[in-house]
């Protein structure tokens, strides 16, 4: 158990030991990690490696994939930075051999490490790959349902438009055949007509004859009684 002045001991220890206070010794900080490149969230091309190899790798991918989205393209620049990494592990697994300056066992633990590495990019690269495939996948199952859909409302509308026409159709035949009841009823009420007209005719005709014979009739009568 710690006793009172060990705990001050290591209160002291503290305040002296809270990492470099300024701007510079901040900045040489976080380059500390950044011996090999092959871990945190930045992603650089070191001095000893070639930019305009890296570009073409970069531009290979974009074009062998063609990005149509800021997701796909964040992808495939994973996928460049990730093979890039792993190449990079590999180069330092070849420099291991020539580290002089190392143990035995120092070189077997760097050996060790650049290996994790490589597998880890290796991962990665794959791992963008497959969410890109999958994200495209998707993206055309959609599409196929939205054309699927356009489709069935393509073919719904003919339907309807068939139908429509089948109904106009109908329509005219309807009023066609209303039309030509309409004109038959016309004719027959005509021929009634005429028929009516001339029997009116032929009574008026007997009418004045009638008339005509009771005059001269009455004529007679009255010639015989004088």
């Amino acid at each position: 158990m710690s006793t009172e002045s060990q705990i001050r001991a290591n209160r002291e220890n503290c305040r002296h030991s809270t990492g470099p206070n300024t701007e510079a010794g901040k900045a040489a900080s976080c380059k500390n990690n950044f011996k090999y490149g092959l871990t945190g969230s930045s992603f650089t091309v070191l001095e000893f490696e070639n930019q305009d190899e890296y570009d073409h790798v970069l531009c290979g991918l974009r074009f062998e994939h063609q990005p149509a989205t800021m997701t796909e393209c964040i992808l495939v620049e994973n996928m460049a930075q990730s093979y890039w990494l792993r190449k990079r592990a590999l180069y330092l697994q070849d420099q291991c051999a020539t580290g002089e300056e190392l143990t035995l066992e120092e070189q077997q633990k760097q050996l060790a490490l650049f290996l994790r590495y490589q597998t880890t990019h290796d991962r990665a690269f794959h791992r963008a790959l497959n969410d890109l495939l999958k994200l495209r996948a998707e993206r055309r199952k959609m599409e196929i349902g939205f054309e699927s859909q356009k489709r069935a409302e393509a073919d719904q509308s003919r339907r309807d438009s068939a139908e429509k026409r089948k109904m106009d159709e109908a329509a005219l035949r309807q009023r066609a055949e209303d039309r030509k009841k309409d004109l038959h009823t016309f004719a027959v009420l005509l021929a009634e007509a005429k028929v009516t007209h001339q029997q009116v005719l032929t009574s008026n005709v007997e009418l004045d004859q009638t008339l005509v014979s009771m005059a001269q009739n009455a004529r007679l009568r009255a010639q015989k009684a004088a």
